[in-house]
């Protein structure tokens, strides 16, 4: 049986192999509707209070980006890999596209820096709520339709037949490839097989994966295209998280545990909750008081374009700089909190397992299954309220999504116990390091489970 499954996965991996005809054309299709989803809405009024998901084009394509997209292209990937990205987006497809016909100049050295990942999904998701992309076409269509022009011009000026944007500068590349280490599926290599076949015709790895040395698949894009190459890779099954404990999580990075700890589980809850935030209605409460002392009007009241903070009189959604900046400290409160919560019993563990801090590293993918849930579901937020607003209640959703952040808690310290067992033999200091990281875990879920019922 298990014979059979490994060779239906490898056929699997041999079709896509000979299919990129296909998937090419399914790639200009996407980009079409992708066009369309953008532009449409942006020739139309504004929705009204009897415009629904299935009665009005802007309310549809909002519930398509944010409540359909977005979350389910997140659960894919933690269930699948990063076939999306390989085969159907089409900011990477266009990328690529782009640089076939391009200069093909070489890769500039500040282009390589491990930080944009980090960077560019913090900018990103922080101007995405200032601006209520998830609310408004315009918004959506700068953020996402930029982000693509973008992808386009990298495309045009570098590589050849490359996805250098999508390798280096996509902004949610780093989460794709964190998320993808949990999946049971990969490409691949056997590194005997490589050496005793003869060398055959070049691959093109578009996302510039090396695919002879690749350790996990979390930069590959199950594109396809290496599958069956010199008889050493292939479309394969493996253990969930196995590439966190025992592949690539080895060689974590501190860029990593930063994209994991402070943005993951700290920037992400923070920015998708906020404004059922009772914490956020404090600290703007304090600010605008603080401004009536100090007789500081035009905080209060003054008002900046929509591409700059939310901007829109006639559906009566106005910010003002108070509630930007109300938004700006409860994201930095969010990350702080989330920082010390989990890097100090990280680092804790570390130490009590007679191992350098850079174990901590190590130990931080271990809350990459607990920070893709608390993603999905924050996400899963737009599409419960898109379909709440339009009187369409999904039963036991709150209950469903709390059970798999607690579940997926429960997974993360179960990963940290069996990580621990590679730097130390003592059960009980590893039980103690576990049990350090489970307490925040355990006050994360709890916040989740509450947000979830408020």
């Amino acid at each position: 049986m298990q014979m059979q499954a490994r060779s239906f996965l490898a056929g699997v991996g041999d079709l896509l192999l000979r299919r990129q005809t296909f998937i090419r054309r399914a790639q200009w299709a996407m980009i079409a509707a992708y066009v369309f989803l953008l532009v449409a809405p942006l020739l139309l009024p504004l929705p009204g209070r009897s415009d629904f998901i299935w009665n009005n084009l802007s309310r549809f394509v909002q519930f398509v980006f944010w409540g359909v997209w977005w979350p389910f292209v997140i659960l894919g990937t933690a269930l699948v890999g990063r076939f999306w990205c390989g085969l159907l987006c089409p900011e990477g497809a266009l990328s690529e596209i782009t640089s076939e016909r391009g200069a093909g100049r070489a890769i500039p050295s500040w282009m390589k820096w491990s930080g944009w990942p980090a960077a560019s999904f913090i900018s990103t998701t922080i101007y995405g709520q200032l601006t209520s992309i998830y609310q408004y076409p315009k918004p959506a269509a700068l953020l996402l339709g930029g982000s693509t022009l973008a992808a386009m011009i990298v495309g045009a000026r570098y590589g050849k037949s490359k996805r250098v944007w999508c390798r280096f500068l996509c902004p949610v590349s780093g989460v794709f490839g964190l998320v993808s280490k949990i999946a049971p599926l990969h490409f691949s290599v056997d590194p005997e097989a490589w050496r005793r076949s003869d060398v055959g015709p070049a691959v093109n790895c578009a996302p510039l994966v090396p695919i002879k040395t690749m350790q996990g698949g979390s930069a590959c894009h199950m594109c396809g295209r290496c599958s069956g190459h010199r008889g050493a890779i292939k479309l394969a099954w493996r253990k969930p998280a196995v590439d966190i404990v025992y592949g690539s999580g080895r060689i974590a990075t501190r860029w990593e545990t930063i994209l994991i700890v402070p943005v993951l589980l700290g920037v992400v809850p923070a920015a998708l909750h906020w404004s059922a935030s009772g914490v956020f209605q404090s600290i703007r409460q304090w600010l605008a008081e603080f401004c009536v002392d100090a007789h500081w009007i035009w905080p209060l009241t003054l008002r900046l374009p929509w591409w700059i903070l939310t901007n829109y009189p006639s559906v009566g959604d106005v910010m003002t700089l108070v509630d930007g900046l109300s938004l700006l400290l409860l994201i930095t409160l969010g990350c702080v909190l989330s920082t010390v919560a989990f890097i100090v019993p990280l680092a804790t563990s570390s130490l009590l397992l007679r191992r350098p801090l850079k174990v901590l590293h190590h130990l931080a993918q271990a809350m990459i299954p607990l920070a893709a849930a608390s993603l999905f579901c924050g996400l899963l937020s737009l599409t419960i309220t898109q379909l709440r607003s339009d009187g369409l209640v999904v039963p036991y959703i709150d209950n469903l999504r709390g059970a798999l952040v607690a579940s997926s808690g429960i997974w993360s310290v179960c990963l940290v116990f069996r990580i621990t067992g590679i730097y130390g033999r003592s059960i009980g200091l590893r039980a103690l390091a576990t049990g350090l990281v489970g307490v925040p875990v355990a006050l994360f879920c709890t916040a989740w489970a509450t947000a979830f019922h408020t």
